[in-house]
């Protein structure tokens, strides 16, 4: 039942949200920027992303927005990266730590203005699954990504995004050709 209350929460949040056609996560951020009257910029991390830090991050600043994503996976992931983030600001989710170690060598023209920093490490609080759940249904009504069941969740939808959909796993059986 929760997942259910989570999801008709999200589609709320969400259906004031014009998906642009052709879809692209630029093309949303564009049309957000414009809808919200602030700038939205995205970047990529300065290096690869390593297990236990952020592949995104949303940085909200007294004038604008910024993405943080991982340039150096593949589009897919890139992309859902981008519609997480998003998922963030369209919430309003606040920042439970201080995020000052993970912004101090962003290079935006101002640091000191940065107001909000909301790092991607972990899925296990509720602001998190509400963003992950978020982009599975934006990339879902894009065509992105097949609609999550019960079973899938927001695991399911991860890993369509990640491109891992079909990857054997050990103690799996293969089928004789």
């Amino acid at each position: 039942m929760r997942w259910k209350r989570l999801r008709r929460r999200c589609e709320r949040v969400i259906c004031g949200i014009t998906l642009p056609d052709p879809f692209s996560a630029e093309a949303l951020c564009a049309q957000l920027a414009v809808e919200r009257q602030r700038p939205l910029r995205l970047l990529s991390l300065p290096t690869p992303t390593a297990p236990g830090t952020p592949s995104g991050m949303w940085l909200a600043t007294k004038h604008g927005d910024y993405i943080f994503y991982d340039a150096q996976t593949s589009p897919l992931h890139q992309e859902h990266i981008i519609v997480h983030e998003i998922g963030h600001m369209v919430c309003d989710h606040r920042s439970t730590t201080d995020g000052q170690p993970l912004y101090r060598h962003v290079d935006i023209a101002d640091p000191e203005s940065i107001r909000q920093v909301l790092p991607r490490l972990r899925y296990s609080d509720e602001q998190e699954q509400e963003a992950e759940l978020i982009a599975s249904i934006i990339l879902e009504a894009a065509g992105r990504a097949s609609e999550p069941t019960l079973l899938s969740g927001m695991l399911g939808g991860l890993e369509s995004a990640m491109g891992l959909s079909g990857i054997r796993y050990a103690g799996d059986q293969c089928s004789r050709g």
